[in-house]
Protein backbone atom coordinates (compact mmCIF):
# COMPACT_ATOMS: atom_id res chain seq x y z
CA UNK A 1 0.00 0.00 0.00
CA UNK A 2 2.63 2.47 0.77
CA UNK A 3 4.59 1.80 -2.57
CA UNK A 4 1.42 2.82 -4.23
CA UNK A 5 1.26 5.97 -2.30
CA UNK A 6 4.83 7.03 -3.49
CA UNK A 7 3.86 6.75 -7.07
CA UNK A 8 1.22 8.96 -7.37
CA UNK A 9 2.63 11.39 -5.13
CA UNK A 10 5.43 11.60 -8.48
CA UNK A 11 2.41 12.13 -10.89
CA UNK A 12 1.07 14.73 -9.35
CA UNK A 13 4.78 17.00 -8.95
CA UNK A 14 5.28 16.00 -12.56
CA UNK A 15 1.51 17.69 -14.14
CA UNK A 16 2.18 20.31 -11.83
CA UNK A 17 5.53 21.16 -12.94
CA UNK A 18 4.40 20.80 -16.71
CA UNK A 19 1.34 23.00 -15.79
CA UNK A 20 3.76 25.89 -14.50
CA UNK A 21 6.22 25.73 -17.61
CA UNK A 22 3.12 25.87 -19.96
CA UNK A 23 1.95 29.21 -18.12
CA UNK A 24 5.53 30.63 -18.22
CA UNK A 25 5.04 30.08 -21.91
CA UNK A 26 2.29 31.99 -22.32
CA UNK A 27 3.43 34.58 -20.12
CA UNK A 28 6.15 34.64 -22.13
CA UNK A 29 4.09 34.32 -25.48
CA UNK A 30 1.79 37.46 -24.16
CA UNK A 31 4.68 39.48 -23.51
CA UNK A 32 6.24 39.08 -27.00
CA UNK A 33 2.68 39.59 -28.58
CA UNK A 34 2.26 42.86 -26.65
CA UNK A 35 5.68 43.89 -27.38
CA UNK A 36 5.43 43.69 -31.04
CA UNK A 37 2.06 45.00 -30.67
CA UNK A 38 3.18 48.27 -29.12
CA UNK A 39 6.23 48.90 -32.09
CA UNK A 40 6.10 48.60 -36.25
CA UNK A 41 9.27 49.26 -38.28
CA UNK A 42 9.44 52.06 -40.19
CA UNK A 43 11.48 53.25 -43.57
CA UNK A 44 13.68 55.94 -42.45
CA UNK A 45 13.03 57.71 -46.35
CA UNK A 46 9.57 57.39 -45.88
CA UNK A 47 9.45 59.85 -42.79
CA UNK A 48 9.43 63.43 -42.31
CA UNK A 49 12.08 64.01 -39.26
CA UNK A 50 12.33 67.49 -38.06
CA UNK A 51 14.85 68.78 -35.78
CA UNK A 52 13.97 71.48 -32.75
CA UNK A 53 15.82 74.82 -33.66
CA UNK A 54 16.36 77.75 -31.51
CA UNK A 55 16.08 81.56 -32.82
CA UNK A 56 14.03 84.00 -34.01
CA UNK A 57 11.02 83.23 -35.84
CA UNK A 58 8.74 85.54 -37.88
CA UNK A 59 4.87 84.79 -37.05
CA UNK A 60 2.84 85.11 -40.69
CA UNK A 61 -0.56 85.46 -42.06
CA UNK A 62 -0.50 83.33 -45.34
CA UNK A 63 -2.52 84.39 -48.38
CA UNK A 64 -2.70 83.31 -51.70
CA UNK A 65 -4.10 85.75 -55.13
CA UNK A 66 -2.60 87.27 -57.64
CA UNK A 67 -0.19 89.85 -59.71
CA UNK A 68 -1.90 92.53 -61.35
CA UNK A 69 -0.75 95.31 -63.65
CA UNK A 70 -0.08 98.29 -61.24
CA UNK A 71 -0.95 100.65 -64.29
CA UNK A 72 -4.30 99.69 -66.41
CA UNK A 73 -5.54 101.63 -69.55
CA UNK A 74 -9.11 100.55 -70.94
CA UNK A 75 -8.95 101.28 -74.56
CA UNK A 76 -12.61 102.46 -75.83
CA UNK A 77 -14.30 102.65 -79.55
CA UNK A 78 -14.05 106.58 -80.43
CA UNK A 79 -16.64 106.53 -82.73
CA UNK A 80 -19.11 104.24 -84.77
CA UNK A 81 -16.98 101.85 -86.54
CA UNK A 82 -17.10 98.19 -87.24
CA UNK A 83 -14.09 95.36 -86.49
CA UNK A 84 -12.52 94.94 -89.75
CA UNK A 85 -9.47 93.00 -88.63
CA UNK A 86 -8.16 91.87 -84.88
CA UNK A 87 -4.37 91.62 -85.36
CA UNK A 88 -3.02 90.64 -81.53
CA UNK A 89 -4.92 88.44 -78.73
CA UNK A 90 -5.07 88.86 -75.05
CA UNK A 91 -1.55 87.82 -74.08
CA UNK A 92 0.10 89.36 -76.33
CA UNK A 93 3.43 91.63 -75.39
CA UNK A 94 2.24 95.01 -76.83
CA UNK A 95 4.52 98.62 -77.48
CA UNK A 96 2.97 102.02 -77.59
CA UNK A 97 2.66 101.65 -81.38
CA UNK A 98 1.20 98.10 -81.53
CA UNK A 99 -1.66 98.22 -83.50
CA UNK A 100 -4.51 95.79 -81.68
CA UNK A 101 -7.31 96.14 -83.91
CA UNK A 102 -8.19 97.78 -86.83
CA UNK A 103 -11.96 99.68 -87.80
CA UNK A 104 -13.75 100.77 -90.19
CA UNK A 105 -15.81 104.26 -90.87
CA UNK A 106 -16.44 105.26 -94.27
CA UNK A 107 -17.98 108.45 -92.81
CA UNK A 108 -14.63 109.45 -91.13
CA UNK A 109 -12.68 108.74 -94.61
CA UNK A 110 -15.14 111.30 -96.14
CA UNK A 111 -14.83 113.50 -93.55
CA UNK A 112 -11.30 113.40 -94.25
CA UNK A 113 -11.62 113.96 -98.10
CA UNK A 114 -13.85 116.89 -97.50
CA UNK A 115 -11.46 118.77 -95.08
CA UNK A 116 -8.41 118.49 -97.85
CA UNK A 117 -10.64 119.65 -100.18
CA UNK A 118 -11.59 122.76 -97.94
CA UNK A 119 -8.32 123.32 -97.05
CA UNK A 120 -7.34 123.57 -100.65
CA UNK A 121 -9.71 125.85 -101.39
CA UNK A 122 -9.12 128.18 -98.76
CA UNK A 123 -5.59 128.45 -99.56
CA UNK A 124 -6.27 129.40 -103.26
CA UNK A 125 -8.35 131.87 -102.17
CA UNK A 126 -5.49 133.28 -99.98
CA UNK A 127 -3.46 133.38 -103.60
CA UNK A 128 -6.39 135.38 -105.11
CA UNK A 129 -6.77 137.56 -101.91
CA UNK A 130 -3.06 138.21 -102.62
CA UNK A 131 -3.34 138.99 -106.53
CA UNK A 132 -6.28 141.32 -105.78
CA UNK A 133 -4.79 143.34 -102.85
CA UNK A 134 -1.66 144.12 -104.59
CA UNK A 135 -3.84 144.86 -108.16
CA UNK A 136 -5.67 147.13 -106.20
CA UNK A 137 -2.52 148.32 -104.43
CA UNK A 138 -0.75 148.99 -107.86
CA UNK A 139 -4.02 151.13 -109.22
CA UNK A 140 -3.76 153.43 -105.76
CA UNK A 141 -0.27 154.38 -106.73
CA UNK A 142 -0.58 154.91 -109.95
CA UNK A 143 -3.32 157.56 -109.64
CA UNK A 144 -0.93 159.01 -106.58
CA UNK A 145 1.88 159.18 -108.42
CA UNK A 146 -0.07 160.56 -111.69
CA UNK A 147 -1.31 163.29 -109.05
CA UNK A 148 2.24 163.97 -107.72
CA UNK A 149 3.12 165.07 -111.91
CA UNK A 150 0.48 166.96 -112.04
CA UNK A 151 1.29 168.52 -108.13
CA UNK A 152 4.92 168.79 -109.45
CA UNK A 153 3.64 170.94 -112.78
CA UNK A 154 1.35 172.92 -110.74
CA UNK A 155 4.03 174.18 -108.81
CA UNK A 156 6.48 175.04 -111.23
CA UNK A 157 3.30 177.10 -113.10
CA UNK A 158 3.16 178.75 -109.69
CA UNK A 159 6.98 179.68 -109.35
CA UNK A 160 6.46 181.13 -112.96
CA UNK A 161 3.83 183.11 -112.70
CA UNK A 162 4.83 184.52 -109.36
CA UNK A 163 7.55 186.78 -111.22
CA UNK A 164 5.05 187.16 -113.81
CA UNK A 165 2.58 188.86 -111.93
CA UNK A 166 4.90 191.34 -110.57
CA UNK A 167 5.92 192.27 -114.59
CA UNK A 168 2.35 192.75 -115.40
CA UNK A 169 2.58 189.72 -117.64
CA UNK A 170 0.03 187.49 -115.67
CA UNK A 171 -3.34 188.70 -114.07
CA UNK A 172 -3.65 188.14 -109.80
CA UNK A 173 -6.88 186.09 -110.90
CA UNK A 174 -4.76 183.50 -113.06
CA UNK A 175 -2.21 183.66 -110.59
CA UNK A 176 -3.90 182.67 -107.57
CA UNK A 177 -6.10 179.62 -109.42
CA UNK A 178 -2.50 178.32 -109.89
CA UNK A 179 -1.56 178.35 -106.16
CA UNK A 180 -5.20 177.11 -105.44
CA UNK A 181 -4.78 174.07 -108.17
CA UNK A 182 -1.38 173.55 -106.56
CA UNK A 183 -2.99 172.73 -103.25
CA UNK A 184 -5.80 171.03 -104.17
CA UNK A 185 -3.40 168.99 -105.62
CA UNK A 186 -1.26 168.55 -102.71
CA UNK A 187 -4.40 167.87 -100.60
CA UNK A 188 -5.58 165.03 -102.69
CA UNK A 189 -2.31 163.77 -102.61
CA UNK A 190 -2.14 163.47 -99.19
CA UNK A 191 -5.85 161.98 -98.62
CA UNK A 192 -4.87 159.12 -101.10
CA UNK A 193 -1.21 158.69 -99.47
CA UNK A 194 -3.49 158.69 -96.16
CA UNK A 195 -5.86 155.56 -98.08
CA UNK A 196 -2.73 153.84 -99.42
CA UNK A 197 -1.74 153.28 -96.12
CA UNK A 198 -5.22 152.22 -94.76
CA UNK A 199 -5.40 149.97 -97.95
CA UNK A 200 -2.35 148.18 -96.70
CA UNK A 201 -3.81 147.41 -93.40
CA UNK A 202 -7.28 146.02 -94.57
CA UNK A 203 -5.17 144.18 -96.97
CA UNK A 204 -3.20 142.58 -94.49
CA UNK A 205 -5.97 141.98 -91.87
CA UNK A 206 -7.41 140.68 -94.91
CA UNK A 207 -4.85 138.11 -95.26
CA UNK A 208 -4.52 137.46 -91.26
CA UNK A 209 -8.31 136.07 -91.35
CA UNK A 210 -8.22 134.22 -94.59
CA UNK A 211 -4.82 132.58 -93.16
CA UNK A 212 -6.37 131.86 -89.56
CA UNK A 213 -9.64 130.47 -91.76
CA UNK A 214 -6.75 128.49 -93.28
CA UNK A 215 -4.85 127.56 -89.33
CA UNK A 216 -8.76 126.44 -88.20
CA UNK A 217 -9.34 124.01 -90.80
CA UNK A 218 -5.82 122.42 -90.63
CA UNK A 219 -6.62 121.86 -87.20
CA UNK A 220 -9.99 120.48 -88.28
CA UNK A 221 -7.91 118.64 -90.76
CA UNK A 222 -5.98 117.08 -88.34
CA UNK A 223 -9.37 115.84 -86.10
CA UNK A 224 -10.48 114.25 -88.87
CA UNK A 225 -7.44 112.45 -89.68
CA UNK A 226 -6.75 111.52 -86.23
CA UNK A 227 -10.10 109.64 -86.11
CA UNK A 228 -9.14 107.84 -89.00
CA UNK A 229 -6.27 107.41 -87.54
CA UNK A 230 -7.78 106.06 -83.66
CA UNK A 231 -9.61 103.25 -86.01
CA UNK A 232 -6.25 101.65 -86.15
CA UNK A 233 -6.31 100.91 -82.23
CA UNK A 234 -2.51 101.03 -80.69
CA UNK A 235 -1.90 99.81 -77.37
CA UNK A 236 -0.55 103.18 -75.62
CA UNK A 237 2.52 102.11 -73.64
CA UNK A 238 4.10 99.31 -73.25
CA UNK A 239 2.42 96.00 -71.37
CA UNK A 240 0.53 93.35 -72.55
CA UNK A 241 -2.68 92.95 -73.84
CA UNK A 242 -5.06 91.26 -70.46
CA UNK A 243 -8.33 91.18 -72.31
CA UNK A 244 -10.17 91.79 -76.09
CA UNK A 245 -13.26 92.74 -75.52
CA UNK A 246 -14.59 92.73 -79.22
CA UNK A 247 -15.07 90.24 -82.68
CA UNK A 248 -14.47 90.31 -86.05
CA UNK A 249 -16.89 92.35 -87.86
CA UNK A 250 -18.80 93.46 -84.62
CA UNK A 251 -20.32 96.79 -84.83
CA UNK A 252 -19.21 99.65 -82.17
CA UNK A 253 -20.79 102.34 -80.63
CA UNK A 254 -18.66 105.83 -79.04
CA UNK A 255 -16.92 104.66 -75.71
CA UNK A 256 -17.45 100.89 -76.13
CA UNK A 257 -14.72 98.59 -74.53
CA UNK A 258 -12.16 97.66 -77.31
CA UNK A 259 -9.38 95.98 -74.97
CA UNK A 260 -7.51 96.27 -71.28
CA UNK A 261 -3.92 96.96 -71.44
CA UNK A 262 -1.84 96.14 -68.06
CA UNK A 263 1.83 97.16 -67.53
CA UNK A 264 3.98 94.43 -67.15
CA UNK A 265 6.97 95.95 -65.85
CA UNK A 266 4.94 97.80 -62.51
CA UNK A 267 3.02 95.03 -60.65
CA UNK A 268 1.50 94.99 -57.53
CA UNK A 269 0.10 92.02 -55.88
CA UNK A 270 -3.81 91.65 -54.70
CA UNK A 271 -4.02 88.46 -52.00
CA UNK A 272 -6.98 87.09 -49.97
CA UNK A 273 -6.15 86.06 -46.16
CA UNK A 274 -9.00 84.52 -43.83
CA UNK A 275 -11.58 87.04 -42.53
CA UNK A 276 -10.61 85.81 -38.38
CA UNK A 277 -7.21 86.81 -39.62
CA UNK A 278 -7.45 90.02 -41.56
CA UNK A 279 -7.71 91.99 -38.02
CA UNK A 280 -3.58 91.25 -37.71
CA UNK A 281 -2.90 93.20 -40.73
CA UNK A 282 -1.23 96.41 -40.90
CA UNK A 283 -0.27 98.80 -43.45
CA UNK A 284 3.51 98.78 -44.00
CA UNK A 285 3.46 95.26 -42.77
CA UNK A 286 6.52 92.91 -44.68
CA UNK A 287 5.16 90.53 -46.97
CA UNK A 288 7.07 87.67 -48.62
CA UNK A 289 5.78 86.79 -52.31
CA UNK A 290 6.19 82.99 -53.75
CA UNK A 291 5.51 83.41 -57.37
CA UNK A 292 6.76 79.13 -57.52
CA UNK A 293 10.12 79.99 -59.42
CA UNK A 294 11.46 83.20 -57.64
CA UNK A 295 10.25 85.23 -53.77
CA UNK A 296 9.55 88.88 -53.86
CA UNK A 297 9.39 91.41 -51.11
CA UNK A 298 6.54 93.46 -50.67
CA UNK A 299 4.80 95.89 -48.67
CA UNK A 300 0.46 95.70 -47.73
CA UNK A 301 -0.28 98.97 -49.12
CA UNK A 302 -4.13 98.77 -48.79
CA UNK A 303 -6.94 96.50 -46.65
CA UNK A 304 -10.16 96.32 -48.66
CA UNK A 305 -12.43 97.09 -45.65
CA UNK A 306 -15.19 94.51 -47.59
CA UNK A 307 -15.49 90.85 -46.88
CA UNK A 308 -15.99 88.52 -49.74
CA UNK A 309 -17.03 84.76 -49.42
CA UNK A 310 -14.86 85.10 -45.19
CA UNK A 311 -11.92 86.11 -47.27
CA UNK A 312 -10.51 90.07 -47.30
CA UNK A 313 -8.38 91.30 -49.92
CA UNK A 314 -5.22 92.86 -49.42
CA UNK A 315 -2.96 95.08 -51.88
CA UNK A 316 0.91 94.25 -51.65
CA UNK A 317 3.22 97.15 -53.25
CA UNK A 318 5.99 95.31 -54.64
CA UNK A 319 9.68 96.92 -55.97
CA UNK A 320 10.15 98.02 -59.86
CA UNK A 321 12.96 95.86 -60.24
CA UNK A 322 11.06 92.33 -60.20
CA UNK A 323 12.02 88.83 -61.35
CA UNK A 324 11.35 88.57 -65.32
CA UNK A 325 9.22 85.31 -64.19
CA UNK A 326 6.63 87.66 -62.37
CA UNK A 327 4.00 88.17 -65.20
CA UNK A 328 0.37 89.56 -65.21
CA UNK A 329 -2.49 87.37 -63.84
CA UNK A 330 0.27 85.18 -62.68
CA UNK A 331 -0.88 82.84 -58.69
CA UNK A 332 1.06 83.38 -55.66
CA UNK A 333 0.86 82.49 -52.40
CA UNK A 334 1.99 85.34 -49.47
CA UNK A 335 3.35 85.28 -46.12
CA UNK A 336 2.35 88.70 -44.26
CA UNK A 337 4.93 89.08 -41.56
CA UNK A 338 2.69 90.24 -38.30
CA UNK A 339 5.67 90.41 -35.76
CA UNK A 340 9.16 88.10 -34.99
CA UNK A 341 9.31 86.08 -31.92
CA UNK A 342 12.73 86.27 -30.41
CA UNK A 343 14.73 83.46 -29.46
CA UNK A 344 12.10 80.94 -29.14
CA UNK A 345 12.29 76.73 -30.21
CA UNK A 346 10.11 75.56 -32.74
CA UNK A 347 10.16 73.31 -35.05
CA UNK A 348 8.90 72.65 -38.96
CA UNK A 349 4.59 72.28 -38.60
CA UNK A 350 3.15 68.74 -38.18
CA UNK A 351 0.67 67.79 -40.34
CA UNK A 352 -2.68 68.88 -38.64
CA UNK A 353 -1.31 70.66 -35.86
CA UNK A 354 -2.96 73.94 -34.92
CA UNK A 355 -1.68 77.00 -32.27
CA UNK A 356 -1.71 76.86 -28.44
CA UNK A 357 -2.13 73.06 -28.88
CA UNK A 358 -0.41 69.70 -27.63
CA UNK A 359 -0.79 66.49 -29.69
CA UNK A 360 1.84 63.22 -29.33
CA UNK A 361 5.22 63.11 -31.82
CA UNK A 362 8.26 60.66 -32.05
CA UNK A 363 11.06 61.28 -30.42
CA UNK A 364 14.47 59.37 -32.18
CA UNK A 365 17.16 58.43 -29.97
CA UNK A 366 20.13 59.50 -30.73
CA UNK A 367 21.16 56.47 -33.16
CA UNK A 368 18.28 57.74 -34.95
CA UNK A 369 17.14 53.78 -34.81
CA UNK A 370 14.20 54.57 -32.48
CA UNK A 371 11.51 56.70 -32.09
CA UNK A 372 9.00 56.74 -28.66
CA UNK A 373 6.13 58.88 -28.62
CA UNK A 374 6.45 62.13 -26.62
CA UNK A 375 3.89 64.78 -25.67
CA UNK A 376 5.17 68.26 -26.91
CA UNK A 377 2.98 71.59 -26.25
CA UNK A 378 2.64 74.05 -29.10
CA UNK A 379 2.43 78.18 -29.52
CA UNK A 380 2.15 80.26 -32.12
CA UNK A 381 2.48 78.69 -35.57
CA UNK A 382 3.66 80.07 -39.14
CA UNK A 383 3.17 78.77 -41.95
CA UNK A 384 6.05 76.27 -41.96
CA UNK A 385 7.04 76.29 -38.05
CA UNK A 386 5.43 76.24 -35.10
CA UNK A 387 6.78 77.42 -31.29
CA UNK A 388 7.08 74.93 -29.56
CA UNK A 389 6.33 75.23 -25.49
CA UNK A 390 6.99 72.12 -23.75
CA UNK A 391 10.75 71.68 -22.31
CA UNK A 392 12.80 70.48 -25.13
CA UNK A 393 16.57 70.20 -25.97
CA UNK A 394 17.26 72.16 -29.38
CA UNK A 395 18.41 69.74 -31.68
CA UNK A 396 16.86 67.31 -30.72
CA UNK A 397 14.86 64.85 -33.79
CA UNK A 398 10.92 64.20 -34.06
CA UNK A 399 9.09 62.78 -36.77
CA UNK A 400 6.43 65.49 -37.77
CA UNK A 401 4.81 62.67 -40.57
CA UNK A 402 1.33 62.11 -40.06
CA UNK A 403 1.18 58.80 -37.92
CA UNK A 404 -1.86 59.38 -36.01
CA UNK A 405 -2.95 55.50 -37.27
CA UNK A 406 -0.35 53.74 -36.02
CA UNK A 407 -1.34 53.15 -32.02
CA UNK A 408 2.58 52.19 -31.32
CA UNK A 409 4.29 53.84 -28.28
CA UNK A 410 7.75 52.77 -30.41
CA UNK A 411 8.81 53.01 -33.62
CA UNK A 412 12.09 50.86 -35.22
CA UNK A 413 13.19 53.13 -38.25
CA UNK A 414 15.07 50.62 -40.84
Amino acid sequence: MDIVKQQKTKKTITKQHFILAMLVLLILLISVALASFNSISLNKKDLLISEIKQGDLAITVDGYGKLVSKKLQLITSLTQATVEEIVLKPGAVVTKDSVIVKLTNPELQLAVENSQQELAQLKANLRQLKVNNKRELLTEQAVIAELEFRFEAAKLKRLAEKSLVEEGIVSNLTFKQSQLNEKQLSKRISILSEKLQQLTLVHSEAINIQKERIKQQIGQLAIAKNRLEKLHVRAGFEGVLQRLAVNLGQSLAPGQEVALIGSTKKLIAEIKVPQNQASLIELGQKVLIDTRQATIKGTVSRINPIVEQNTVRIDISLPDDLPISAKPEQNIDAEIIIKTLINIKYIERPANVKSQSAINLYQLDEDKNIATIKSLKFGRKTSRYIEVTSEVTQGTLFIISDLSNYKVRKINII
